[in-house]
């Protein structure tokens, strides 16, 4: 069987850091620690969407579990891109494995601003990619971002988060595949359940994580489980089990691990989660 590296689980702790949308999500508003995840395979810790000026305080908390707990193997951590001065601030620190600006809310001409731009091409500079949370609307602006940065891996969050079978569903498949022309961008085959409208059949989001496949091969596509956010509407093994049912003759291995692998720890190979907080 195939050892699984999840490339994007949140943890969160309330009593530790301020994470203003829980507030409207009342099921997930309690921690969700390491110690609490079901499983215990490989992780990236995406970061969870904390007030900003606590980022550098979740990459400690993080790298402390991670003492604790070696299958955390790194972080996503969060930074201002648009703020250009912040894209390299973790460039030489290894358990950072990646950088995430969510834009899903933000308003039209986000990914086109050249502060923002500016910070996406330094982060190849750095040598760490960048993970795109976006909504099926923004897939077009990300397409430009991809190409006025090609030195930068760009990571697509959930499957640029479509309603299987719902309106718009024809508009993202045209737009994910134009996004993939772009050799420099992979897919999270991710968070797609809490995008489906209850009763919606399996057949639908098993097709949109075909299409994906499809769309990017399966070189460039990961495995994400999106927990703990995912459990508002399904769970890791049902998870699991419709990423493996979408895969069918393709390479389990290359999805499910070594394409993480290769994306997020390649810079990183050795010492991430023993090292001390940098200076």
């Amino acid at each position: 069987m195939t050892a699984v590296l999840d490339s994007h689980v949140h943890f969160w702790d309330p009593r530790r850091l301020r994470y203003p949308w829980l507030d409207d999500v009342a099921r997930l508003d309690r921690p969700f620690t390491p110690d609490l995840f079901p499983v215990r395979h490989d992780v990236i810790v995406v970061e969870a969407g904390r007030v900003a000026a606590d980022a550098v305080a979740e990459i400690a908390w993080m790298r402390r579990e991670a003492q604790r707990h070696p299958w955390i193997r790194g972080i996503v951590a969060h930074a201002d891109l648009e703020n250009p001065a912040e894209a390299g601030r973790f460039a030489d620190d290894p358990f950072v494995v990646g950088v995430r600006r969510n834009v899903q809310d933000e308003a039209p001409g986000f990914l086109q601003r050249e502060d923002f731009r500016t910070g996406v091409a330094l982060l190849g500079e750095a040598g760490l990619p960048f993970d795109a949370c976006v909504r099926a609307h923004q897939l077009p602006e990300l397409t430009a971002l991809a190409e006025a940065c090609p030195q930068t891996t760009i990571v697509l969050d959930h499957l640029g988060k479509p309603s299987p079978g719902g309106p718009g569903y024809g508009e993202w498949r045209g737009a994910l595949r134009r996004l993939a022309r772009h050799g420099n961008v992979r897919c999270k085959l991710s968070g797609l359940a809490t995008e489906t409208a209850p009763g919606t059949a399996r057949s639908l989001v098993v097709d949109a994580l075909e299409e994906a496949l499809d769309a990017f091969g399966p070189d460039r596509c990961l495995y994400g489980s999106d927990w703990p956010v995912m459990t508002l509407a399904t769970d890791l093994e049902a998870w699991l089990d419709a990423v493996h049912a979408a895969l069918g003759g393709h390479p389990a291995e290359a999805v499910l691990r070594h394409n993480a692998e290769k994306t997020y720890l390649a810079r990183a190979a050795v010492g991430q989660a023993g090292r001390k907080d940098p200076e």
